[in-house]
């Protein structure tokens, strides 16, 4: 039996689209599931809340309308990404949210509770936790996760400061689980890396932000086109937590992107009002030097899978 559960055994390609704060919609989840990726967002990117059940809703029949219409070739699974944090008071109304339409995935960030993890499993959901060390690995899978997201050194936002090549080591000598890893992955070579390395799945953020279907500024997704790891910045100043920004956005902000402060971790904030000081900064990984143009969500996954069979092809041949 397949230590994978039937909802990440089957995905078309091996890629999960990591959600993007403010930035994933249902336009872009919906591109990214239909071109055969994990597509997701953050429950608080649905403002106010009760546009939650809205999207969702559109979510879950565009999708079921399409699989349908193309059972040769059905989309991808979704995912909804929980800040499991005390700053987000939505948690329990979110949540709720996510088990009366039962989705698929349930993503945990910055926090595991046992909880959570029952309600998504009472109706058949996985959840994947994110995480940046091995301690918090074990805490996650204690807890009741089916699976885990290794943040590594280079991830954009909140990311970890671990070689990927050590923090899946270190995972997979206790853990044989569904693994996803995040950082700096934005090519067809790259997720290969990382199925090599020992992980199930690529999680890719910072691509997907100069898509089409992205709500990001086309300011903001030609800074991605524009830049590369060298313009890009770690820094807790911004929400309490450490991550990685776009220097250009930072400058624009009236900031010396080499010379920040730093933050006290206690005064965390999650989609309060404090976060919206930040609305301008741009989170993004290390992984853009290789994006070079916008182009539709469903174009970039076709040109991540062209790239994942010649690296695939090259090495067979070698």
């Amino acid at each position: 039996m397949s230590r994978l559960p039937p909802v990440l055994r089957s995905l078309p390609f091996p890629v999960i689209g990591s959600p993007l704060f403010i930035i994933s919609t249902p336009t872009l989840v919906i591109a990214q599931c239909i071109a055969g990726v994990v597509g997701s967002m953050p429950a608080l990117n649905a403002r106010p809340a009760e546009q939650l059940e809205q999207w969702l809703i559109e979510i879950t029949e565009t999708l079921a309308a399409y699989n349908k219409a193309h059972p040769e070739q059905p989309a991808a699974p979704f995912a909804i990404n929980q800040i499991v944090h005390k700053s987000n008071d939505r948690l329990e109304h979110d949540m709720a949210m996510c088990v009366k339409y039962k989705v698929p995935i349930i993503i945990t960030s910055l926090g595991a509770r046992e909880d959570l993890n029952a309600a998504a499993h009472s109706y058949g959901g996985v959840v994947l936790h994110d995480i940046i060390n091995n301690k918090h690995a074990h805490k996650a899978i204690e807890k009741g996760a089916d699976g885990l997201i290794a943040v590594a050194a280079g991830a954009g936002g909140h990311a970890g400061v671990k070689s990927p090549f050590a923090l899946i080591q270190e995972i997979r000598q206790w853990f044989d689980g569904p693994l996803a890893l995040s950082g700096s992955i934005s090519t067809g070579d790259a997720v290969l890396a990382a199925q090599a390395a020992g992980a199930d799945f690529a999680y890719i953020g910072s691509a997907f932000i100069a898509t089409q279907e992205a709500r990001a500024s086309e300011a903001y997704k030609q800074a991605i086109v524009d830049a590369d790891s060298d313009d890009i910045v770690y820094s807790n100043l911004f929400t309490g937590v450490h991550g990685n920004y776009l220097a250009p956005s930072i400058r624009n902000a009236g900031l010396d992107p080499e010379h920040l402060p730093e933050s006290d971790p206690s005064k965390m904030n999650f989609g309060g009002d404090k976060s919206k000081a930040w609305k301008d900064i741009w989170g993004c990984g290390q992984g853009i030097g290789s994006i070079t143009q916008v182009q539709t969500t469903a174009d970039y996954v076709a040109q991540l899978k062209r790239e994942y069979a010649a690296a695939r092809a090259r090495l067979q041949l070698g």
